[in-house]
């Protein structure tokens, strides 16, 4: 198991990027990376898969929220996908490669591969090895993670050198209401940690009292975060995490 780069630990991890529509830097842009980079914050970004099997850093399964676009971001092409403009912003969805050239090492990097099964069950593989075959040869502190295990488990075939860790959360009725019952409580426990070879957990801000949290802290385990939206909320949040995934303000860069 590979340990966390320490600076995913010091560097608040900016959600998306550090993104403000107003200011033309939509979420997961170039702009927002960019802004990131130059204010010092490491970046947490997601991945969706194009049609033609190529990784985009991109969150929703739809296109419409972010590009007015109607449809899955799964049934377009990467090159078609570049050419659709992200809304408030000049530019198209960035490629991963065009991201990880962008950032080239400069502060951590966060990267959440979102569920491509629809029920956290076993994929089929296209986005896992996309992201394994980008990283080939990346050099900077880089970790990876998704909410489904059975990804995180492809990952840890496919790049073993790679951190990684599991995106949790209370997973609520209300906020899962696709995700099957048995399905949600299996997953609020976290109980694959140890058989994906995790070193760290992005565990929902509300919900960082979870006894499966302190368990796994008690451990060793890292500790992030996600998303943090004010100064009061993260003074709250790391009396318990490690590190904070922020957005809506410019948290203090620790020594």
């Amino acid at each position: 198991m590979t340990a966390l780069h320490p600076d995913f630990c010091r560097l608040p991890l900016a959600h998306r990027g550090l993104h403000d529509v107003k200011d033309g830097r939509p979420e997961n842009s170039r702009a927002s990376i960019r802004a990131a980079i130059a204010a010092g914050y490491g970046i947490e970004i997601d991945l969706q898969l194009s049609s033609d099997g190529q990784a985009m850093v991109f969150h929703d399964y739809d296109l419409g929220r972010l590009t007015g676009q109607k449809g899955a971001i799964r049934q377009r092409a990467a090159q078609e996908l570049a050419q659709i403009a992200l809304l408030g912003g000049a530019e198209g969805v960035p490629g991963f490669d065009e991201v990880l050239d962008l950032v080239a090492g400069q502060v951590p990097l966060l990267v959440e591969l979102k569920d491509q099964h629809g029920q956290m069950g076993q994929t089929d593989g296209q986005l896992e090895g996309a992201v394994a075959s980008a990283l080939d040869g990346y050099d900077g502190p880089l970790a990876v993670m998704s909410f489904n295990p059975h990804s995180v488990a492809l990952l840890r075939d496919l790049a073993p050198d790679v951190p990684r860790g599991l995106t949790t959360c209370s997973y609520r009725r209300i906020d899962w209401m696709m995700l099957k019952r048995e399905v949600r409580h299996r997953l609020r426990e976290i109980p694959d940690y140890d058989a994906v070879d995790a070193c760290f957990v992005s565990h929902q801000v509300k919900a960082l009292d979870a006894p499966c949290i302190s368990a796994l802290k008690g451990r060793g385990a890292a500790v992030l975060c996600w998303t943090v939206r004010s100064a009061a909320q993260e003074a709250q949040a790391r009396r318990i995490a490690d590190n904070i995934t922020f957005e809506g303000y410019l948290p203090e860069i620790r020594p």
